[in-house]
């Protein structure tokens, strides 16, 4: 009976981990770090309002969010939970992979860091954005994708079936005015565009980010993983240190699919998860094993108590 940690990608401008912060010393303890890493301080890399500059709030988002991953993950090896499985969405990948004994916390939070350095794109480029699509729940994925053909606009993930499997979420990424103009070409509430989200991740108009960052992932210290690692660009579990250099790589302009990631799990013997973070919402979408979401420091709790119904061992050592 495998355990494995889900570590979602999105990237806002949300506050999460206030009380897991307050609650854990251990997280305390790595919010020092990253400040040392990443030039940040504490109360910016936790709740204070991002930078304007687009590619330095990006990369400051990042780092808040792979902070309050990595600790949480801290919050219940103190418990004796150590994952089986690992798994990540974007940026949760690159998080998976540090857990997995792939890079260093350090190295990854510095590469974040070094992402502020990115040239802004010049403004005269068209005002780029991403969007949510709602398609039926049955099908091949291209046919449910409605924008196909469609300048401007690109695929760049599949989130799977809604948990009420009335419907599969997808994710577009492209220039906003063909985002917009795609949700009024198609019936209402096929496609939302998100006003607050004005990076084309996954999509080709990442180029330049992965161009930019591709000298440092070259000179970046990778290892074999030492735990199954599953990839979010295909349904591939990672083994060699250059499968998860290639992972890093391509995850800028490449789509990503959590369903991918979940089914490779399953066959991993993952039969509870745990998702770390909240960047996946609770309760929206469908998982092909039970998931807790884990947050907030009650949810602790709930995990133990999962843990248990389960039969899964738990571990006395305090993974670091």
């Amino acid at each position: 009976m495998a355990l494995g940690f889900l570590f979602g990608g999105g990237v806002g401008t949300e506050v999460h981990g206030l009380e897991m912060y307050r609650a854990h010393p251990v997280m305390r303890e790595l919010y020092e770090q990253v400040s040392e890493w990443t030039g940040l301080t504490v109360g910016q890399i936790l709740e204070e309002e991002l930078p304007e500059p687009q590619e330095e709030r990006q990369s400051a988002g990042t780092i808040r969010e792979t902070a309050l991953a990595l600790g949480i993950h801290d919050a219940l090896a103190e418990q004796g939970l150590s994952p089986a499985v690992l798994g990540g969405l974007s940026l949760g990948a690159m998080t998976a992979s540090c857990l997995a004994g792939s890079i260093g916390r350090r190295e990854l939070f510095e590469m974040l860091a070094h992402a502020r350095h990115t040239p802004e794109l010049p403004a005269d480029e068209p005002e780029q954005g991403l969007a949510l699509a709602f398609a039926p729940a049955e099908g091949d994925l291209v046919a449910a994708y409605r924008g196909e053909g469609r300048a401007g606009v690109h695929l760049s993930g599949d989130f799977g079936p809604t948990a009420d499997g009335a419907m599969r979420i997808l994710m577009l990424s492209g220039e906003r005015k063909a985002l917009d103009a795609l949700a009024g070409d198609l019936p209402p509430g096929t496609v939302a565009p998100l006003p607050d989200r004005p990076i084309a991740v996954h999509s080709p108009l990442r180029g330049h980010f992965r161009e930019f960052m591709a000298p440092y992932l070259d000179a970046m210290p990778f290892k074999a993983p030492e735990l199954p690692l599953v990839s979010c660009l295909e349904r591939k579990t990672l083994t060699t240190a250059e499968d998860v250099r290639d992972l890093f790589d391509r995850n800028p302009t490449d789509p990503i699919s959590l369903v991918d990631v979940c089914d490779e799990m399953k066959d991993q013997g993952v039969r509870l998860g745990l998702i770390m973070g909240g960047s996946i919402p609770d309760g929206i979408l469908r998982f092909p094993f039970p998931v807790v979401h884990v947050d907030k420091p009650e949810h602790i709790q709930q995990v133990l108590t999962s843990v248990y119904e389960f039969g899964i061992e738990l571990s006395p050592v305090r993974a670091r």
